[in-house]
């Protein structure tokens, strides 16, 4: 027969139950490696997906005038005229009528403040003044009186019917109401000195405009305190408004002194505010600042436009290029450049000049042509047209088709 097996007989012996320590330690290790795959996976798609931030600047159009750019600086706008205008006197605003971007005329009223004790004392001083000219009214009558008696007296004395006494009673009665009139008289003009006081004082309490302008802060609000010093501390307000005269604007740049020598009173310039890059506007130097400042090693030049218009505000930021009236040596009359941009935009690659573009967010190649430089700038013959954005820095490691984040 053929043999029977006992499968009852089969055991596992306890100890090789449970799991060796290597098995252990694989186990652990292989599920460890599997979370840093997976953090360094998410770590690099987050990576991949972080758009890289680039600073750009924007291709300005080239002077039509053949000139040279000697230098360029940066600056902003600044009026000659602007001011901020604060009362008089210390008082409460009652009311204010000035609002930011409100043009004004000179002598137009912005505020008023609590006129009431300067009222009253405008009140009172007028009463003591009437108060005054009525005992002078008085002082007349007895006074024309007084030379009727001086009249009589002298002709009963003539004829020796009153003594001498009484004729000088009569004449020193006279004279005294002459010299209390004249001191009435004085009197009454020290009063008209007081209510011209109080008037001013009254007057006081109206701020007015000083020029004509437009109203580029509103400085204080109605029930608030104000003064001319700042009596209360962090609680007194100083001022009512600030006002510009926006005629009056011009750039103010500051320009190393080892470049001074390179501007001169009236020379032209080209300026292009950071606002408005595809724009050139026309300008000439007003004057060059007979100081320097020691600690930045510059000089403070105001360059006045040829045309003012509303798109220029005070403090916008403005670049400017000190031009020459002839142009750069080896430069032909018949080739002008195209745009102007600065030179950290330009980069060789395989003996071309390329720069990199950005359009809608995304990193365009664009090769051009390079004419002469300009300072820090380098005209472009070709290959870009005034208005394009390019990077200016930050595009080393960077590749066209990149999406890219634009630094403000």
């Amino acid at each position: 027969m053929p043999p029977r097996h006992d499968l009852s007989s089969l055991r596992i012996d306890d100890r090789s139950r449970g799991a060796s320590k290597t098995g252990r330690r694989l186990g652990l290790f292989a599920a460890a490696l599997g979370v840093l795959l997976l953090l360094g996976s998410l770590a690099l798609v987050a990576f991949r997906s972080q758009k890289p931030v680039v600073e750009v600047a924007a291709a300005r159009p080239a002077s039509g005038a053949h000139a040279e750019a000697l230098l360029n600086a940066s600056g902003y706008v600044t009026p000659r005229r602007r001011a901020t205008v604060a009362a008089k006197v210390t008082g409460r605003v009652e009311q204010i009528y000035a609002e930011e971007g409100l043009r004004v005329k000179s002598g137009q009223v912005l505020a008023t403040l609590d006129c009431s004790q300067p009222n009253a004392a405008l009140t009172s001083a007028r009463s003591d003044r009437d108060a005054t000219a009525a005992a002078l009214a008085d002082l007349q009558v007895q006074s024309a009186n007084a030379d009727r008696e001086s009249v009589r007296a002298q002709g009963l004395h003539t004829a020796g019917v009153i003594s001498p006494q009484a004729l000088d009673a009569a004449k020193t009665t006279a004279e005294s109401l002459h010299s209390k009139i004249a001191l009435t008289k004085e009197q009454v003009r020290a009063s008209d000195a007081r209510i011209g006081v109080a008037q001013q004082d009254a007057d006081n309490c109206i701020v007015r405009a000083p020029f004509d302008g437009i109203v580029v802060s509103k400085d204080a609000q109605r029930g608030e305190i104000v003064s001319p010093i700042s009596a209360g501390g962090g609680f007194t307000r100083t001022g009512i408004a600030t006002l510009v005269d926006m005629n009056s604007l011009e750039i103010e740049v500051d320009v190393n002194e080892s470049y001074i020598a390179r501007v001169q009173q009236g020379q032209r310039v080209s300026a292009t505010l950071d606002a408005y890059p595809d724009r050139e506007l026309p300008a000439k130097v007003r004057t060059v600042i007979p100081t320097a400042d020691r600690q930045k090693a510059t000089v403070k030049v105001r360059i006045t436009f040829d045309k003012l218009d509303d798109t220029i505000l005070p403090d916008m930021g403005v670049k400017v290029a000190f031009m020459s009236a002839t142009p750069p040596p080896g430069k032909s009359q018949g080739s002008e450049a195209r745009a102007i941009i600065p030179k950290a935009a330009v980069h060789s690659d395989g003996g071309k000049q390329i720069v990199y573009l950005v359009r809608d967010q995304k990193l365009e190649r664009r090769a051009v042509s390079v004419g002469a430089e300009r300072g820090s700038d380098i005209e472009i013959l070709a290959g870009l047209a005034p208005g394009d954005k390019l990077v200016v820095s930050g595009a080393e490691k960077l590749h066209e088709g990149q999406p890219v984040e634009v630094k403000q």
